[in-house]
Parts: structure tokens; C-alpha cells; sequence
């Protein structure tokens, strides 16, 4: 195979021209064959084959700073800067990343997870490489999405401003972004991506001298062809009044376009848009028809497309069937999304609801500003969001939404930690920063019926801003429905007493099974409901004082429940003798299983009983 003779960059840039379609397909059966066996994104990667290559064929990202947005279509730019053989380890605890991350390479420039900031990274670098006098190129790599985010048309307006010499990179495969192409447009796009026009404006450049700005004729001529352009082509106007000299459309499949296109952008030296369409899914038929199905896709058959262990029921589920059945019974339930319908479990309420069903794209801090209007004028939004997104929309949920202790309902989807993509997605910071806003009501469900009871209270009884954090996938071991309380004690003990929120429970519970059976310890169990607000007296039936307290939670260790517990008992003199906190401390999680990362941070039931038996030992 053409592939496994790739190692570097450089082998790409070695090949003849007429092998690379063979490389191209060689790379999509490649990645299919790897993801349908790991899981990963697939259809945004296989969209990006050829835009790939070109890139490689053009630049050296060792040296040039290639910057993604989000970063979910790098697996080809992974395999061909040496990382092909680590694909079986793909998002797999101590394996290859699904995302950038210099830290494997330097071919990585910057890590990348979440939405819309790859131009302002990108210009921060141009920036540095011209107070630095360096010589190199930089890009960003922005998908048609991303593009939906405010953060973008920061980044653009300041880049096209700026003068530097700049390339971003719109990879265009969902929304059409220019309505008006037609014959004319296509015909005026073929024309600027051949060679003789890039030779043939070089050399028009070359005649008025290394600065030919500061020619009145120069200028004049380009006045009147930027005007004539605007009339015959409006659709590319956006970019060229931020200062981009825009190029495109141009079919993101063609190579050898792509290339000739790319050389000349890296020769304008100043910003440049290239915008190029992609098909996501090329070249695997299952993922064309249903690029949403594959976008992130569990292990699946490559033959048939389906799934190999097809997935039950989830969180995500019950909880959009729930807000639906909610709705149907008040019509003043509105349900909010950025760019996440399916995978908040909202599609159904959309089909249901469409005029209280609103997708804001990727915009998580308008989405919580959009709601805090709709509370204001008596709405009663529903705002579902992952948790490493809702980070985005921290400022509003404090201004627009506490400030004014508005009824915005928040569906904090992804809670914890969630596995193989890593330390950019895992949700462990929700806990800390909602619980600190003056006025939430954060919830905690352990199971599919305390949700659905759980989201009726924070819908139709709670007033004031509410959040119900809920995990990825499904339901867990813990049965009992013990929503009716803010908190509960599930088993009885002395001495020693285990806290926890969610389904760390049922890793407590484990864990008192252990130290009954092993060291003789009948520990109580507590679970919390309610995580803010916290107060004496939902603590003070349980706690006398002096005894050992251990808190397990995936999430980081400043300002966390047990902190905060310890603190709250310790002010009403019921201090624990010794407090025990299991958490992730400062350090982010990696990629791998749930199971995985419980246990690497100690916090599966093994190990919370040893960090409790430690405790005990020591208190002795």
C-alpha cells in the first residue's frame, strides 16, 4: 500500500502528482477501517481527505502553524505526520488523541476541542512571528459550523484588519454560505483558482513594486474590479469588507485545485480566505446519506454501517421525552440548543414543538442570553448543553441569568466524565462554577426516574435559575428514586461516612460493601440531591462532628461539594475528623473509558475504600 509508505510530511510532498487520488482513497479506506474498530469522527474526516493532502503538499506544519477549529477532522493530518500505526489506540486510555494536541507532535500547533476560536489563535501567532521576524506560514482550518459562533467574527474582523499575512481556511460542507452562486460564480471561481490567473496577478503585483498599495494607479484599477466583482458576485462581499482577500468557491475535492490555490494564497501575504466545499462522508456510502449518525460514531460493522453494540437507552433521552411530555402540558415550556438537537435528545421535542423548539448553532453564550429574554417576558426555557460547552456561557448565566434570579432551566448533558474524547470534552467543572453563582439550584439525578422527577421540579416547582446535570449514556446501577428528598442516607453507619452526588454513588456504595466485608467498617452512605444550595440544615441530620468524611467526585478539587461541605460543617462546629477528598485534584483527564479514568484517579470503589482504610489507619 501507497500509505504505509507515508511517515512524514515530507513523503506526501515527494510523491508524484499521480498517485496522490490513490493516496487519497487509500487514507479513506484507512480511516474507516480504524474508526469502525475504536469509534471516533469519521464522516468530517473523510470530508477532509483531499484538503488534507494539499495542505501537506503545500506547507510544512512542523515549521507553518496549522491551527483547527474544534479539531474532530485531524485524523488525516495525524496520519500523515506520523501517527498512522498509533490508530488502534485511538481515544483509548493512554492512547492517540482525537483531537490536536501538541504534546504528540510537532506538527500540532495548538490543542483544539471546542468551537470558533481557531482565527484568533491563528492571528495571535501571526502576530508573534512578525514581532519575532520569523518566515513562516500560518492557517486556520474553520468548518461552516464553527462559523456560526460569535467568537469567529471576532477573530475574522481583527485578522482582516490586521494586514497579516494570514490563510483561514473555510471548509464549507453543510450550510450554504453563499446563495446567490450560480453559472457565472462557478465559472468566475474555475477562473481564479488556474495558474495563469495566480501567475498573471503575481506578475501585475510585480510591476508596481514590492508595495503596490502606495500606487494611485494600482489602487484605482482595484477599486474598479472590486466594484465590478461586487455587482457580478455579492455572495463574497462579508469577507472583503473585514479585509480578506477571498478566494473560492472551489471544490474541496479536486487536489490539484487545491494546491495551485494554496500556493497562491500563500504568495498574496496578507488575509486570505479560501473557501472550499467538501462533501462530509466522501467516499463511504453510509456516512454520505447520514453524516449526523457518523460525525462521532461508537465501534460499528464497515460492511453494513450499524453498530456493533447498538447502544439502549440514555440520559440524553429520557431527558427530551420528559421536557416533551413537560410541554405538552404548559405551553409556556420553550426548548433551547446550540447546534446539539440530537445529542441533548431534542429531536423529538423539535418535531413536537417546532415554534417553541430554537437551535442557536454553535453560540452557547447567546443561547443563554436568548434564554434569560425568553424567562424575562414569563417563557420558561430549557437551555440543554453539553457541560464542557456550557462553560462558554459562564459571563451570561451570571449577568443575564442570576443576576435578575430568572426562571432559565439548564440541562447540564455530559456530566462528569465522559470518556474517549478527552480532556477538552470531559465535564468536570459544571459543579464548581454553578454551584458558586449566587441563587442556582443545582440537581444531581442517579438514575432515569430521578431525572424525569428531577426535571419536573426544576421546570414546574423551583423558581430562579436551576440546573439538572445528568451523565453521557445510560443508566447506571443505582435503582432507588430518592428525588423526593435533597438528600438521603442509603445505608446506615458510624464513624465513618461516605458522601456522594449522581452515580458516584453507586462507587460508594461499592465501596462500604468493601469495608464491611474487609476490614470490619459499617460506614454510612449519604447521597446528595441537591448540590447548591448547601446549607447546616440540610447537613445537619447527618453529622455529629469528629467522624471521617470521604467525598468522591469526578470532577476538579478546588471549590468542590466535599470542600465545601467540610467548610459549612467546621463553621457549625461539626467539623469531620479527618476529611477525605477523591477528586481529579488539578489535573484534566485524558481520554479513555469512564471505568477507566475512575480508577486511574481512584475513585471506582477500590479505591475510595483504600483512601477511607488509609484514613482509618491513621486516625488509630
Amino acid at each position: 500500500m501507497l500509505l504505509e509508505s507515508i511517515h512524514s510530511p515530507a513523503d506526501v510532498r515527494a510523491l508524484p502528482d499521480g498517485q496522490l487520488p490513490q493516496l487519497c482513497q487509500e487514507l479513506r479506506e484507512f480511516l474507516v477501517k480504524s474508526v469502525s474498530e475504536t469509534g471516533g469522527h469519521l464522516a468530517s474526516n473523510l470530508g477532509a481527505v483531499e484538503l488534507t493532502v494539499a495542505i501537506h503538499r503545500v506547507f510544512d506544519t512542523a515549521a507553518d502553524r496549522l491551527v483547527f477549529d474544534v479539531g474532530h477532522q485531524c485524523y488525516v493530518h495525524k496520519a500523515l505526520t506520523g501517527r498512522r500505526e498509533l490508530f488502534s489506540t485511538l481515544r483509548q486510555f493512554g492512547g492517540l488523541s482525537g483531537f490536536p494536541k501538541p504534546r504528540e507532535s510537532e506538527h500540532d500547533a495548538f490543542i483544539a476541542g471546542h468551537a470558533s476560536n481557531s482565527v484568533s489563535v491563528a492571528l495571535g501567532m501571526a502576530r508573534a512571528r512578525t514581532l519575532q521576524n520569523g518566515n513562516y506560514s500560518v492557517l486556520a482550518l474553520i468548518g461552516d459550523g464553527a462559523l456560526t459562533g460569535g467568537l469567529s467574527y471576532e477573530g475574522l474582523n481583527d485578522a482582516g484588519a490586521s494586514g497579516e499575512p494570514l490563510i483561514v481556511i473555510l471548509n464549507d460542507n453543510g450550510m450554504s454560505i453563499d446563495p446567490n452562486v450560480g453559472a457565472l460564480s462557478k465559472h468566475l471561481s474555475r477562473l481564479r483558482s488556474k495558474p495563469a490567473y495566480y501567475h498573471f496577478k503575481k506578475f501585475y503585483r510585480q510591476l508596481f513594486g514590492a508595495r503596490p498599495q502606495e500606487n494611485r494607479l494600482y489602487r484605482f484599477n482595484h477599486r474598479v474590479k472590486t466594484s465590478l466583482k461586487r455587482v457580478m458576485w455579492p455572495s463574497s462581499t462579508l469577507f472583503e469588507d473585514m479585509g480578506f482577500t477571498y478566494l473560492g468557491p472551489i471544490d474541496g475535492h479536486d487536489l490539484d485545485r487545491l494546491c495551485h490555490v494554496l500556493e497562491w494564497a500563500r504568495e498574496l501575504c496578507g488575509p486570505v480566505l479560501l473557501h472550499v466545499h467538501t462533501v462530509k462522508g466522501r467516499g463511504y456510502s453510509f456516512a454520505e446519506r447520514d453524516p449526523s449518525k457518523f460525525h462521532g460514531v461508537s465501534p460499528f460493522d464497515p460492511a453494513t454501517g450499524l453498530l456493533r453494540k447498538p447502544g439502549g437507552e440514555s440520559f440524553s433521552a429520557v431527558f427530551g421525552n420528559t421536557l416533551a411530555a413537560i410541554a405538552a402540558e404548559n405551553d409556556r415550556v420553550c426548548a433551547v440548543t446550540a447546534a446539539m438537537a440530537d445529542g441533548t435528545g431534542l429531536t423529538g421535542f423539535a418535531r413536537e414543538f417546532p415554534e417553541r423548539f430554537f437551535d442557536v448553532a454553535i453560540a452557547e453564550g447567546h443561547a443563554a442570553a436568548m434564554a434569560a429574554g425568553l424567562a424575562k417576558q414569563d417563557m420558561v426555557p430549557v437551555l440543554a448543553v453539553y457541560s464542557t460547552f456550557l462553560q462558554r456561557s459562564y459571563d451570561m448565566l451570571i449577568h443575564d441569568v442570576a443576576l435578575q434570579g430568572l426562571h432559565v432551566v439548564l440541562g447540564v448533558d455530559r456530566a462528569g466524565l465522559v470518556g474517549p474524547d478527552g480532556e477538552t470534552h470531559q465535564g468536570c467543572f459544571d459543579t464548581l462554577f454553578l454551584s458558586e453563582i449566587p441563587g442556582f439550584t443545582v440537581l444531581c439525578p442517579a438514575n432515569f426516574a430521578e431525572l424525569r422527577s428531577m426535571l419536573r421540579q426544576a421546570v414546574l416547582e423551583i423558581s430562579g435559575p436551576v440546573a439538572v446535570r445528568y451523565p453521557r449514556g445510560g443508566e447506571g446501577a443505582f435503582r432507588e428514586d430518592t428525588s423526593a428528598e435533597p438528600a438521603t442516607c442509603l445505608r446506615q453507619g458510624s464513624g465513618v461516612t461516605l458522601l456522594a452526588y449522581g452515580l458516584m454513588v453507586n462507587n460508594v456504595l461499592g465501596a462500604a460493601e468493601l469495608l464491611r466485608a474487609e476490614h470490619g467498617i459499617e460506614a454510612r452512605v449519604l447521597k446528595l440531591n441537591r448540590i447548591a444550595p448547601l446549607d447546616i440544615d440540610l447537613l445537619t441530620p447527618w453529622f455529629q462532628g469528629g467522624e471521617i468524611l470521604a467525598v468522591p467526585e469526578d470532577a476538579f478539587g478546588a471549590g468542590c461539594v466535599g470542600q465545601r461541605v467540610s467548610a459549612i460543617l467546621a463553621e457549625h462546629g461539626k467539623a469531620p475528623g479527618r476529611l477525605v477528598l477523591k477528586n481529579l485534584g488539578k489535573t484534566f483527564a485524558p481520554e479513555g473509558s469512564v471505568a477507566q479514568l475512575e480508577h486511574s484517579f481512584g475513585l471506582d470503589a477500590a479505591g475510595i475504600a483504600a483512601a477511607v482504610w488509609e484514613a482509618v489507619v491513621h486516625e488509630q
